[in-house]
């Protein structure tokens, strides 16, 4: 099976995933012809080109927009116009207009509106707009490969954008990561765009480690920004030849920190644990165990990925009475999942698909949307799932 995998070690943004893209795909005219399907987005207005260079030893490509378009802010209404009355497939317009409905929601959400309302910013320019449109003419010239994404690195500190300075992830971006594994790595910057999440989000099938398989070929999108972490998203094409039964389970290793306690208010456990989580923790739990003597007392447990183990343990020692901690290496297995957002009749609900064999194995509704549905129609959790599981 061939299979795209999508590794965010450094984060994605719209141009880099398309200078990445078309390096496994580098015919420029070809390129060039499908955007210019596009009508009602007229050829005399922008130009585009792919340019070699590097960052941080890593050669790769740069996708450049040229406009002399300045601050045009378009609605989504607009861009639907663009994209129905082009001649792009029937399978590339659903694919686009399904990322920029996701898009214009985020946004309206952040700014208090609806999607019909919002007008982009950034995101309404040409670049912008050719950013999403040739990630996707990229992955049909790529005949369509199921497509992997690695956790996503979002960066930290702030941002400055139309709106101000805000703090990284920007708000539209983390609206856009929900339910994503995201991870945060080197220097302070925005290392993920609304974009790159929007792209990452609706092109990859599941998210999961480095998959087994044959490399065929890598191609890496650059990015304007240097820091300790080359600024590139990488794009790996492989073919994965998995066993019945076996493909969609994944296999990595984590560490799993271990503290008995028995000295600690049990009230402050909950602000460790989401101090775990918020740290990146990928889980933590508590477990009531008998400690010497037949005292009663609790195992603070916590997996993680190796490279955050140290990080984790500092803030357990500092935020709990024990006085050490113990560190295991665990291999683990895993199965590969996506975010969908399914449409009921309480309204938009984000669930998470377990897929085994490439095929969903189960679904499970996202508990906050269903917290926030139960409030808002005045029903129990139980009675709502119900409901809810007769409809998705």
């Amino acid at each position: 099976m061939k299979t795209l995998y999508l590794d965010c070690f450094a984060g994605i943004a719209g141009d880099m995933l398309v200078g990445a893209l078309f390096e496994l795909t580098p015919n420029q005219e070809r390129f060039k012809a499908e955007l210019a399907k596009m009508t009602d987005l007229p050829l005399e207005d922008y130009g585009v080109s792919f340019e070699k260079g590097d960052k941080n030893g890593i050669t790769g490509t740069y996708f450049r927009v040229h406009t002399h378009e300045h601050h045009a802010h378009r609605g989504l209404n607009d861009i639907e116009s663009i994209i129905m009355s082009s001649g792009l497939s029937v399978r590339l317009k659903r694919e686009i207009l399904r990322a920029f409905a996701l898009l214009a929601e985020a946004e309206a959400k952040v700014h208090g509106t609806t999607p019909d309302e919002i007008h982009f910013h950034e995101v309404g320019a040409i670049d912008s707009i050719l950013d999403i449109v040739g990630a996707y003419v990229l992955l049909d010239q790529l005949g369509w490969p199921r497509v992997l994404c690695s956790t996503i690195n979002v960066g930290s500190g702030t941002v400055k954008c139309a709106h101000g300075v805000l703090p990284v992830p920007a708000p539209a971006t983390e609206i856009l990561l929900r339910g994503l594994p995201v991870c945060s790595l080197g220097d302070p910057m925005e290392r993920t765009t609304p974009t790159g999440a929007l792209l990452a989000r609706c092109m990859a099938d599941a998210f999961c480690p480095f998959p087994q398989g044959t490399i065929i070929m890598s191609g890496y999108g650059l990015g304007t920004r240097s820091s300790d972490l080359p600024n590139v998203v990488r794009a790996v094409l492989m073919d994965s030849k998995e066993s019945p039964g076996e493909n969609s389970v994944e296999h990595d290793r984590v560490t799993l920190l271990e503290s008995n306690i028995d000295d600690m208010n049990p009230q402050d456990f909950e602000l460790v644990l989401e101090r775990l989580f918020a740290e990146g923790a990928l889980d933590a739990w508590l477990e009531p165990i008998f400690m010497k003597k037949n005292r009663p007392g609790v195992k603070l447990c916590c997996i993680c990925s190796p490279e955050i183990s140290e990080a984790l343990s500092v803030l357990i020692l500092r935020d709990t009475t024990t006085q050490g901690i113990r560190k295991v290496a665990v291999d683990r297995s895993k199965l590969c999942y996506k975010i969908e957002e399914a449409a009921t009749s309480f309204g938009p609900l984000r669930v998470k698909v377990a897929l085994m064999n490439n095929e969903p194995l189960r679904c499970t509704p996202e508990y906050d949307d269903l917290k926030r549905m139960a409030k808002e129609h005045g029903m129990s959790l139980p009675e709502l799932r119900n409901r809810i599981a007769r409809e998705i």
